[in-house]
């Protein structure tokens, strides 16, 4: 799998090559970065040369592509795994298929697909990929869950669904409970029955945050100060301590909220927002038992390659909630590929709350 995401990357830079139906067609236009750094400054919009449709490959246009944290770290060449340069940014959207190689079984033109694995390069207005990283979602779903829907929804699902076994009544701690995982997180768990405490910073639009986070469903949204404070007694009193937390932030806010979890709980940390280290106390291990895991998504898929039906069945279950109303995409600003630059400036801004999408 990772060969065939390298040769569609290196699609961008193939040779011009006739296509059979579609030869006619502008050329795609795609964000390319020769070398790495500030994505602002590397990152450029330009034609792409269209590689050859071979007979196990999806000719495909993008729809939607959302800004991820990843991507910014891909592009700052700071992340686990780094696509071969020149690249077209972008992991993670939604496209419908154009096109199809003879070979190519599982899916149609009119199709949508979303990556199967990271580093496909989204931000793109066309691309041909081969069909074994492609997945089929729905056309019934609203085109934002769908663009959003192979990193943070799925990484939720499995954090919640992976590390303790959750009855209806238990409770999840998380801090960073705004991020495209939070609100997921609390949307999956209200529909499980599941009680979350919600911890975000403070920030000058708190209170309208709050009101947002308790709309999707969140039984309580604190700030990482109120994590030493005795209010947190009086929300013990209505829900129980949590089994599970799932870290984002790592640092102080780590270490307090690690503070409440019930003995032999389990803290899964996803992510490190404040580029500082979680520290625990010794006290933790020897007298509550308690256990800190990682979780990345990628790895995951990439551990489950060979068994399709368990990612098959997690998008189901996902793409379900979104049907019934329980999943909605996190809050997004849609933004033309054009003013790509404005997106990328407002992704990596303090305090972001929307998701900003590129739409083609």
């Amino acid at each position: 799998m990772q060969r065939a995401a390298a040769r569609a990357l290196r699609g961008a830079r193939s040779p011009p090559v006739r296509m059979r139906s579609v030869a006619a067609r502008s050329p795609p236009r795609g964000l390319v970065y020769e070398r790495h750094g500030e994505p602002p400054a590397v990152l450029q919009l330009k034609d792409l040369e269209v590689a050859e449709l071979g007979d196990s490959d999806v000719h495909v246009k993008m729809l939607a592509a959302p800004i991820n944290p990843a991507d910014i770290n891909m592009i700052q060449g700071s992340y686990a795994i780094l696509s071969p340069l020149p690249a077209v940014g972008g992991s993670e959207g939604v496209g419908e298929v154009l096109e199809v190689g003879r070979r190519v079984a599982a899916l149609r033109p009119g199709d949508w697909v979303i990556p199967a694995d990271s580093g496909l390069g989204t931000w793109r207005t066309r691309g041909v990929f081969p069909e074994e990283l492609l997945l089929k979602v729905p056309r019934d779903i609203p085109v934002l869950c769908a663009a959003t829907l192979s990193v943070n929804p799925c990484t939720a699902y499995r954090m919640l669904a992976d590390f303790q076994p959750l009855a209806p009544g238990d409770s999840v701690i998380q801090n960073g409970a705004n991020s495209g995982v939070g609100q997921a997180v609390i949307q999956i768990a209200k529909a499980s029955g599941i009680k979350t405490i919600n911890v975000v910073r403070d920030r000058p639009d708190l209170p309208k945050l709050v009101e947002r986070l308790m709309a999707l469903g969140a039984d309580h949204v604190i700030t990482e100060e109120m994590l030493r404070k005795p209010e947190m007694k009086e929300i013990f009193k209505s829900i129980p301590k949590p089994r599970l937390a799932l870290n984002c932030v790592g640092g102080k806010s780590t270490t307090e909220m690690l503070r409440h979890l019930q003995p032999k709980g389990i803290m899964v940390t996803y992510g490190g927002m404040a580029k500082q280290p979680v520290t625990v106390p010794v006290s933790a291990f020897i007298f509550r038992d308690v256990q800190l895991r990682g979780f990345w998504m990628t790895q995951w898929k990439r551990d489950h390659a060979q068994d399709q039906q368990s990612l098959a069945s997690m998008i189901d279950a996902l793409c379900q909630l979104i049907r019934r109303g329980q999943l909605a995409a996190p809050a997004c600003t849609e933004v033309p590929l054009q003013d790509y630059k404005v997106a990328l400036e407002a992704s990596m801004k303090p305090f972001t709350s929307s998701k900003q999408i590129l739409l083609f």
